[in-house]
């Protein structure tokens, strides 16, 4: 049991425990008066008994209707309870009875180095006023009362350890949620961070940069023949507008989506041709109903692939393969360019070096396998597989 006085606090002096305390301390102080009563009668002391007993009920009346304000006036209203109650069972041992309900009060409200003293001198207190009601030298009589308060005070304590036990426990659960919710936020922030670092890579920047590449053929023909190729710019004006409408996209967070099996495959030719017009497409096995997110994401991956060709692989060939699995689909895009060790391509930097990086990320979140096969000069093959569930057929 603690040495402080938060104990009480802890508890409080209301609730069940509390009235039933209360109750059975007015019980015994009645049926204390009756026996006083029936065994005296109402001659001798019987007034001044009367009066202590009015006052100690009145005393302890006023602290338990008050328990509800500071712990330092219930402990100082204790007092003169306490005295009341002491004169009371000095002057009729038959009040002696009404101390067990004051011994939980008294460990309810000090601190436990001065709460168990306390009900060892009320144990004592009782044990020598039942020794003068039976008029027998027991030791039994002297004995029970302070073994009963002994008890009263070790249960009691153990109560209250078990309760700030569950107390502390219960801060610390709250604890661990909130920290737990705050990683979730984080977390939350991070992968959204992620999210639009990979959509923006594989739409805008992807759709830039060639508009980009197309610019430069226009000026390096101005520069040649004095007029500018007129395809160039119209294929870096119609690359600008793609890149606008996938700005407009990502502002209202629109993705792709496909209704049939038709409108997929017709999504990934216009994905593979917007960078490769002359690209090899074609898909094997029985075609069915793609999901959206595995859709938006294959889309992504070979508009970052076939970028990625444009930009640096110099290739003659370059093709996309799609093929249906039983409960998968895989998406392949290969060129014969000049490869590139896939080891080195880890990091990234503002001038590239994080598509696939992207496309990893992309195709990791959901469930799929992303892997690169490529020697330097002997050309590129990326490959993703994403698990499909047969209820999406």
């Amino acid at each position: 049991m603690s040495t402080g006085a938060t104990t009480s606090t802890d508890l409080g002096l209301r609730g069940p425990l509390s009235y039933a305390i209360h109750a059975s301390f007015f019980v015994l102080l009645a049926t204390s008066g009756i026996r006083y009563v029936a065994v005296h009668g109402t001659s001798g002391r019987f007034g001044v008994v009367l009066a202590l007993s009015v006052v100690l009920g009145i005393l302890y009346g006023v602290m338990a209707v008050t328990s509800s304000h500071g712990m330092f006036l219930r402990r100082l209203w204790m007092w003169p309870v306490l005295s009341t109650w002491a004169v009371l069972v000095w002057m009729a041992p038959s009040f002696a009875w009404s101390a067990f309900p004051v011994l939980f009060l008294c460990i309810r409200l000090y601190p436990s180095k001065i709460a168990y003293p306390m009900v060892g001198l009320l144990g004592l207190l009782a044990g020598i006023s039942f020794y003068r009601v039976t008029g027998r030298a027991e030791l039994v009589t002297l004995l029970g009362p302070l073994c009963t308060a002994a008890l009263v005070a070790a249960a009691y304590g153990q109560m209250e350890r078990d309760a700030r036990e569950r107390l502390r426990l219960l801060r610390q659960v709250a604890e661990a949620q909130s920290a737990l919710a705050d990683t979730e936020r984080a977390a939350g922030v991070a992968a959204e961070r992620e999210r639009l670092a990979r959509e923006i890579h594989d739409t805008v920047t992807q759709s830039l940069a060639s508009a980009l590449l197309r610019l430069e053929a226009a000026e390096q023909t101005w520069n040649t023949t004095g007029s500018p190729s007129r395809p160039d710019i119209e294929a870096a004006a119609a690359n600008i507008r793609t890149s606008l409408a996938q700005s407009r996209d990502l502002v209202h967070d629109l993705a792709p989506t496909t209704s049939n099996a038709g409108d997929f495959e017709a999504v990934v030719a216009a994905a593979t041709r917007q960078f490769l017009p002359t690209a090899r497409i074609r898909t094997v096995g029985e075609s069915f109903i793609v999901p959206p997110d595995i859709a938006h994401a294959i889309v992504r991956v070979i508009s970052s692939a076939t970028s990625n060709i444009v930009h640096h692989a110099m290739a003659d060939t370059a093709g996309v393969t799609i093929t249906y699995l039983d409960d998968a689909i895989s998406v392949d895009i290969f060129d014969d360019g000049i490869g590139f060790e896939p080891g080195n391509s880890s990091n990234h930097s503002r001038d590239g070096g994080y598509g696939l990086r992207a496309m990893r990320s992309r195709v990791a979140q959901l469930g799929g396998a992303f892997t690169v096969e490529s020697t330097p000069g002997d050309g590129t093959v990326i490959a993703a597989q994403f698990p499909i569930e047969r209820r999406s057929r």
